[in-house]
């Protein structure tokens, strides 16, 4: 038996490594959207890992994260500068180099507690893809709610691979990339195993991955939507007078043609993006009255944003809205973005930064509500941008029976940087997630409508008005993924805590360790 790998690379070479990392495995996100990188860059960070004590592990994920996160979210500095942005990235990046801990413990331990062939090409690989899941956990929770933006399986969106989130979820997915990638890296280092073994090997563990079928997604019948992107002036910094948004939003909606209001073509509900009906029509008699006008011309009901205040709390909502009844139900955004839409312990955090806490001038209450309406017979599961990557937001709507999602979202603060495509590319897994067809309708863009397969049924041209009308398929399956939920994830990630508390005793018990040959002692010449 041998003796377990030392580190393959210096440090100096693996903290360069860890640095080359992030904007490798950011190009396999989009907009560049090479999703191979995206498997090079897990190989590049793990490389850089394999065989480090805990202190520099942690250094070597931090820079790799650091790296990753710079580039990723670069266009949170747009309009707010380089603080939120770099303590976003510094702040993951903490994450990063907490779970690098966890990975070089892991390839420190689990090879000496587990010597065998099976142990490293088998047991190994699973360790590290349940502690890199496990990272994306924590990262995605805490604090305040987390930030579950740049999970690996996030960049295959529009990879082979993307229908393997309809088993296993987004967290099941990662754990399957960095599983693949992790027995890849190990096998070279499996010297007593013979070439040709080690590639015949390689070549069934991608083939097993790339061969996951397409779920099944079955649909019963289909609803008409239409949904409208205004283009309007929605940044928080456009400094638009009020009903401006929701000026251009009527404006485009008029363009829907007179024959989508009558006869087999009438639309069944009218979709506007998030804040997009301000003043608040529950309050302001004119938008309520301008709404009711649009009802009854398309003789369909209105999925609108706005903004409501209710016992002295602001609520970022989607109404629905009907002609004459008023908002006949709504829905409070359940993951409102901490540091952008309400500052959580405002009074800590303000003495840091306080001209850009003071920008933030009024803060969202988190919702309680259901996120389901029923539009007419038809089970809307309504997201409202941020809420998008939150996988616990999902599977309720799916248990309230949703047959579509309506995901109304504004990006105008974002410009026309990565963060629209990034985003498109988590709705599209959610529909292929859930099997159901998604509406992603957008203030500015991007916004599509997506079918169940995560195929583009409909879309409209970023940073300009346009409206969208089709009919959209209901789904009516029940995804292994959304039947199994948030169990995936807790599942991958607590194999990676218990393979690794398993290989922490294991090392401990001496005869559990590798045999390590001793040296002959030198021969001394009799004189």
């Amino acid at each position: 038996m041998r003796t377990p790998s030392r580190a393959p690379l210096p440090l100096w070479l693996a903290v360069l490594l860890a640095a080359a990392a992030g904007p490798v495995l950011d190009a396999g996100f989009p907009d560049k959207d090479v999703w191979p990188l995206t498997f090079v860059g897990i190989a590049m960070v793990l490389l850089a890992q394999r065989g480090r004590r805990a202190g520099s592990g942690f250094l070597v994920g931090f820079v790799a994260g650091v790296s990753f996160y710079l580039v990723h979210v670069a266009w949170t500095a747009l309009y707010l500068g380089p603080v939120p942005w770099v303590a976003l990235s510094v702040l993951e990046a903490l994450f990063w180099g907490a779970g690098g801990v966890l990975l070089t413990l892991a390839y420190r331990w689990v090879p000496r507690a587990f010597p065998t062939m099976l142990g490293r090409l088998g047991l190994l690989p699973v360790v590290i893809g349940g502690l890199w899941v496990l990272r994306e956990f924590v990262t995605g929770t805490w604090p305040y709610g987390g930030f579950s933006w740049g999970r690996v399986a996030e960049s295959q969106s529009t990879s082979p691979l993307a229908p393997m989130v309809a088993w296993l979820g987004i967290s099941g997915v990662s754990f399957v990339m960095v599983w693949l990638v992790a027995l890849l890296v190990e096998s070279p280092f499996t010297v007593e195993m013979r070439s040709a073994s080690r590639a015949l090997l390689a070549g069934i563990a991608v083939a097993l991955v790339f061969a996951v079928p397409a779920w099944p997604a079955t649909t019963h019948g289909t609803t008409r939507i239409a949904a409208v992107q205004g283009n309007g002036p929605a940044g928080y910094f456009d400094n638009a007078p009020e009903g401006a948004v929701f000026d251009t939003q009527v404006t485009e909606t008029l363009q829907i043609p007179a024959k989508e209001r009558t006869g087999a073509n009438r639309v069944d509900m009218v979709v506007w993006p998030e804040g997009s009906a301000l003043p608040d029509p529950t309050r302001d008699p004119q938008t309520a009255e301008a709404l009711d006008a649009l009802g009854r011309l398309y003789k369909a009901p209105f999925i609108v944003g706005t903004i409501t205040q209710r016992d002295d709390k602001l609520y970022n909502t989607s109404l629905q809205w009907e002609a004459g009844r008023g908002a006949v139900d709504y829905y409070d955004k359940k993951h409102p973005v901490p540091f952008g839409e309400y500052v959580p312990d405002r009074a800590f955090w303000r003495p840091f930064a306080p001209s850009l806490i003071d920008l933030i001038g009024r803060d969202y209450t988190p919702g309680t509500r259901d996120n389901v309406f029923d539009v007419g017979g038809v089970r809307a599961g309504i997201s409202i941008c941020f809420d998008i990557v939150d996988d616990q937001l999902l599977t309720d709507m799916m248990r309230g029976g949703a047959q579509v999602i309506l995901a109304q979202t504004n990006n105008a603060d974002f410009g026309e940087t990565d963060e629209n495509q990034q985003q498109l590319a988590i709705a599209r897994l959610r529909a292929i997630e859930s099997g159901r067809s998604l509406v992603n309708i957008s203030t500015v863009g991007s916004s599509q409508i997506i079918g169940p397969d995560g195929s583009t049924i409909s879309s409209i041209a970023p940073f300009k008005p346009g409206h969208m009308v089709a009919d959209v398929p209901l789904g009516t399956t029940t995804t292994p993924a959304t039947l199994l939920s948030r169990g995936i994830e807790f599942l991958v990630a607590g194999l990676g805590l218990f393979g690794l508390f398993a290989a922490f005793v294991g090392r401990r018990n001496p005869s559990l360790l590798p045999l390590v040959p001793l040296q002959e002692p030198r021969r001394t010449q009799r004189t």
